[in-house]
């Protein structure tokens, strides 16, 4: 009988297991027993018990071998992921999205058991090769270049780190994708042509146009790329960046190669690492939590300005959700989808928000871009300072425009006052500036 249990398939191991009682959480989901719950908590939570919430993990990597009591380091992350890959490979069971919650306190996804040899294709969960990445580095400067924009339409939301791997459509080559980025990735998006200039290699990155001249948003060619980023654990400061080129940066954990730029991006962007996670001042669990997840963002995101907006593409495996400008929620996650690139911030909109702010009196304009890595963002439960880590993004030549213009409307204030004062009983002067 022991011989036997010892064979066992996934399928005949699983429901041993939901019949045991012996794991909170894992029980079925109806009275046929042809679907059922399996436990499925985030290790950042604050009440992650790796004896309860991993013990089902922990099972099915001692039944494979994979790990030994007492000899091997225990990895909740390897255990769950072996699992979940077993899972999806599986012929004998298929996921049920509409049935899983992974909102909740205690999450859970649910399987369904199929027929034998119901499944006809197996999810892979071994890395996909990446495709082709075009960066700004790649497009005609000076020229009536265009972007690709990714919709944000993210609205799938997971509890785990990681993402499996996304299979786009292959990029024919770097020039094809700037003539034509229709077919460089299946998304929703909508290619836009740009009506400002794009700085020379080499050129000195400045804001050449006066503010004085900004009556129409399509008068200001934007020729200062910079980014600054400030990074942030659980609401700590503890990196401070603004980049120095216009090929943008990476945000990233450790160090990637830079013999394939078409796999890792332009050897040119910057690189901002994540500090070690004890920086944070935080307590013990949670630099534990910072450990666990910052493995997952060795790729990190990609992070640039073009002559129409920032844009950022995530190619690491950890997820990753940002609010901003152009974010489709504020009071629920957006998440950016693995190795497709996304539009943050659209410059000719922002533009005409801060005309319309600082004429009429409307909301300031928004350029500030939050990234929230491993963590559901936004979230209406928690408050953005309690997540694990965070990344604050503005575009230089946004915040310039708007405090110099903030600063300029102050400077006409005080003149208006002051020659108010002076005109006499007659105002001769306000109505000549007004005129």
């Amino acid at each position: 009988m022991e011989d036997n249990s010892k064979n066992m398939r996934l399928r005949e191991w699983l429901i041993a297991q939901i019949e045991s009682g012996k794991y909170a959480g894992l029980s079925w989901e109806n009275h046929e027993k042809t679907m059922f719950r399996i436990p499925w908590k985030h290790a950042a939570k604050q009440d992650y018990n790796q004896n309860e919430d991993a013990a089902l993990f922990k099972a099915w990597a001692v039944y494979k071998g994979k790990f030994r009591e007492g000899k091997d380091k225990a990895d909740p992350s390897a255990w769950k992921t072996r699992l979940r890959c077993a899972l999806n490979k599986s012929t004998d069971f298929q996921e049920v999205p509409d049935r899983s919650q992974l909102d909740i306190s205690e999450p859970y996804k649910v399987y369904e058991i199929l027929q034998e040899g119901g499944k006809k294709t197996d999810k892979p969960c071994t890395p996909d090769t990446a495709t082709p990445t075009v960066f700004p580095t790649s497009l005609q400067k000076n020229s009536q270049g265009t972007s690709p924009v990714l919709s944000p339409q993210f609205m799938q939301v997971d509890s785990e780190w990681k993402d499996s791997q996304v299979q786009c459509r292959p990029v024919a080559s770097v020039k094809a994708h700037v003539q034509d980025s229709s077919h460089s990735m299946e998304c929703d998006g909508h290619v836009k042509g740009s009506f400002y200039t794009w700085t020379l290699p080499g050129a000195q990155i400045t804001q050449t146009q006066t503010l004085q001249s900004l009556t129409l948003p399509t008068q200001i060619p934007i020729s200062d790329f910079r980014l600054n980023v400030r990074l942030f654990y659980q609401g700590i400061l503890v990196r401070d960046f603004t980049t120095s080129t216009a090929d943008g940066c990476r945000i990233l954990h450790g160090t990637v190669p830079i013999e394939n730029e078409q796999i890792y991006g332009p050897s040119a962007m910057e690189h901002v690492q994540f500090p070690p996670p004890e920086q944070s001042r935080a307590g013990q669990r949670v630099v534990d939590a910072m450990n666990r997840l910052l493995p997952h963002l060795e790729r990190g995101v990609l992070l640039w300005v073009a002559p129409d907006g920032v844009f950022v593409k995530r190619l690491c495996q950890g997820r990753v959700y940002w609010n901003g400008p152009l974010a489709q929620h504020s009071d629920r996650p957006n998440k950016l989808e693995r190795e497709r690139t996304c539009k943050l911030l659209d410059v000719q909109l922002f533009l005409q928000e801060l005309q319309e702010y600082f004429r009429n009196g409307r909301q300031s304009p928004r350029f500030e871009i939050i990234l929230c890595f491993g963590e559901e963002f936004p979230d209406p439960a928690q408050d953005k300072s309690k997540k694990l880590i965070t990344a604050y993004i503005e575009p230089v030549f946004a915040r310039e425009l708007y405090l110099n213009r903030k600063s300029i409307n102050a400077g006409r204030s005080q003149f208006l006052t002051k020659s108010n004062g002076e005109s006499g009983p007659h105002g001769n002067l306000k109505c000549v500036i007004q005129q």
